[in-house]
């Protein structure tokens, strides 16, 4: 039996989309061998490995209106464009808003990773649910940490910054651990061209002490290029099937129009309604 591998790539406020396939999936009972994500994608699929219908459309579409979560005044209070400690904690805790259903996360069959960059040696590294713990998701909070948005995450004896550095999408680490079949869920469009970081000065100096991670910075548009190639030219193959943010809807990553989320997690269902025997077809 063949080895399927659901990938989740980040984007911010973007990944609505896929919290909305992610649903769909969800109702329909669909499962994987195993699930990677990275940043904003590694949340999602937490409450996708937990089978938390709704709780992903919270964050994009409910919480957008708390200080704390993201802009000008998270920053004034955490120090962060984005709120991670906030999000992945004060939320996510068993007491907290939002609460992430862990025990079902470990009783999921389902490998889990989590894509995370180590500051201090601009690589990427990838974390398992045997790293989480009841209310201690620093692994997430790694893997979302964005450079120069964000401060790194300190864990296990490192610090780390958003795994989208330098795996954003993880495709071969998916081949290396044996899945035959790709399930892909992207934040971007399909003729997304990624274009080299524009606030180098910026980075450069608010990342400074991790000089690997600046230098894994300055190449994230050649790392991500040859991912994007590698996954499309799987899907020709008939290894990989892909869902993509459709190319008329026009967002940022820290977006908080309201209107904009529900719209890109209504563009996740139909996409999932639009193509749901096709999608049965190849995962048999």
């Amino acid at each position: 039996m063949s080895k399927i591998g659901l990938l989740l790539e980040g984007g911010g406020m973007k990944c609505a989309y896929g919290a909305g396939v992610l649903d769909r999936f969800i109702e329909e009972n669909i499962t994987f061998d195993y699930v990677i994500g990275v940043s904003a994608g590694s949340a999602n699929g937490a409450s996708f490995m937990a089978g938390q219908h709704g709780r992903n459309k919270r964050f994009y579409t409910e919480f957008i209106d708390d200080p704390n979560y993201m802009g000008f005044s998270a920053f004034l209070r955490g120090g962060e464009l984005f709120g991670i400690r906030y999000i992945y904690a004060n939320l996510s805790n068993h007491d907290g808003a939002a609460p992430l259903d862990f025990p079902k996360i470990l009783e999921n069959p389902a490998e889990y990773y989590i894509v995370a960059t180590n500051a201090a040696t601009g690589k990427p590294e990838y974390f398992t649910k045997s790293d989480m713990k009841q209310d201690d998701y620093r692994a997430i909070m790694c893997s979302s940490a964005i450079p120069a948005a964000c401060r790194p995450v300190e864990f296990k004896g490192n610090y780390y910054f958003d795994g989208g550095v330098t795996d954003p999408i993880p495709v071969q680490k998916m081949l290396d651990d044996g899945c035959e079949k790709i399930v892909a869920i992207m934040s971007k469009p399909r003729n997304f061209h990624r274009s080299p970081e524009k606030f180098k000065a910026l980075y450069t100096i608010k990342c400074r002490k991790f000089p690997e991670t600046v230098k894994a910075l300055n190449r994230r548009h050649v790392v991500y290029t040859a991912e994007q190639r590698q996954l499309y030219r799987l899907e020709k193959e008939g290894k990989a099937f892909i869902y993509t943010v459709p190319e008329n809807i026009k967002m940022g990553t820290f977006s908080a129009d309201k209107a904009t989320q529900e719209l890109l997690y209504n563009c996740g269902v139909e996409d999932y309604d639009e193509r749901r025997e096709e999608l049965a077809a190849f995962m048999k």
